[in-house]
């Protein structure tokens, strides 16, 4: 099986994709695929531990643990996650926070690279 390294580079709130980057890795990993996430920019708000759960509003806390038990690597920036108020001691278990070199290693290491979201 081969790596795939998914890039979030979400947008504001009301975005899909995040809800998209982490369907399509849990859909890799469930066929044998190693996946890592890059949460960038707003993406990095999913890092974000125990958020409330809204009947409309996605809530991936639970599938990101599982990626994590399953041993995909979620990511968030370092920069970003800063800017925002986010730390180390604010993520879900198990998730990182490296610096963008982490990033590009991973793109480099990858059979395939998906970037989702920016502009």
């Amino acid at each position: 099986m081969g790596k795939l390294t998914i890039g979030c580079f979400s947008s504001l709130v009301g975005s899909m994709t995040l809800d998209f980057a982490v369907k399509l890795a849990e859909a890799a990993r469930k066929k044998g695929h190693d996946v890592d996430i890059w949460l960038s920019g707003n993406g990095t708000m999913l890092a974000k531990k125990g958020q409330r759960s809204f009947k409309d509003y996605s809530a991936l806390e639970k599938t990101i643990t599982e990626l994590i038990v399953g041993g995909s690597n979620v990511i968030a920036c370092e920069a970003c996650a800063e800017a925002r108020g986010i730390h180390k001691e604010d993520l879900i278990s198990g998730l990182g926070i490296k610096s963008a070199d982490w990033y590009l290693a991973s793109c480099f290491s990858a059979d395939r690279v998906v970037h989702i979201g920016g502009e």
